[in-house]
């Protein structure tokens, strides 16, 4: 099966804020996500305890245009690839990691590549406008905002991540203002961009989250950190 094919510009026009090629960024374009449903992990290690692994649940399976399929987690403050976390302070990724059949692997299963190819080529023939796709957050996801120089800080659920034509996704949040109706649900108006937000900062996993508004002393000694840096 052949992955939708999507012609770059001429190889001397030179994307602004990456300073790559634009052709080498447009096929590292995501073009479609599958989120993960059954538990699988990124394992990753770091520099102050390299002789443990970490595990973090996988958000969602990313199809690039250049045919490549990523893993991907909330990291810091964006959404990225496993395989591209190589910060020995922050985390290094060391593979992926089956938790029901403790297997560790390198390469995304094959169930996946087939099911982001096989919807890659249908919905290109319906996709229009700025969204391509929006998912919602399986993992409990939290962004942090920040105001009055770290002083007040709040916590809130990111309720769907949007992927758009040309491959940035953002977590939607809901801005409480403008809810009409509940549940809340992707694609509603009343979600916007946490990376619009100038008070947004980290995201969290969800028993960090928690931790964090337990008042737990290492979740806050950890935040600290994060600021500090």
């Amino acid at each position: 099966m052949t992955t939708p094919s999507h012609h770059p510009p001429d190889d001397n026009v030179v994307d602004f804020f990456s300073g790559q090629v634009y052709a080498t960024t447009d096929q590292n374009r995501f073009i479609r996500l599958s989120p993960e449903n059954d538990g699988l992990c990124m394992l990753y290690s770091n520099k102050a305890n390299p002789e443990r692994l970490y595990s973090m649940n996988i958000l969602c399976w990313a199809l690039r245009s250049n045919g490549e399929v990523v893993g991907m987690v909330p990291w810091l403050n964006k959404l990225s690839p496993c395989t591209e976390l190589q910060d020995p302070l922050n985390g290094c990724w060391e593979g992926y990691y089956d938790p029901i059949a403790d297997e560790i692997f390198e390469e995304p299963p094959a169930h996946k590549i087939i099911e982001l190819e096989t919807a890659a080529e249908y919905f290109e023939s319906f996709s229009n406008g700025d969204t391509l796709q929006e998912i919602t957050d399986t993992i409990g996801t939290h962004a942090m905002l920040a105001s009055d120089d770290f002083r007040s800080l709040t916590l809130t659920e990111v309720l769907s991540w949007r992927l758009y034509r040309d491959g940035r996704i953002s977590a939607m949040l809901i801005a409480q203002d403008k809810i009409c109706c509940t549940p809340v649900l992707p694609g509603d108006d009343c979600l916007y961009p946490a990376d619009s937000d100038s008070h947004f900062k980290y995201f969290f996993q969800h028993h960090i989250a928690n931790q964090i508004k337990a008042e737990d002393p290492a979740a806050l000694a950890a935040v600290a950190l994060l600021i500090d840096s």
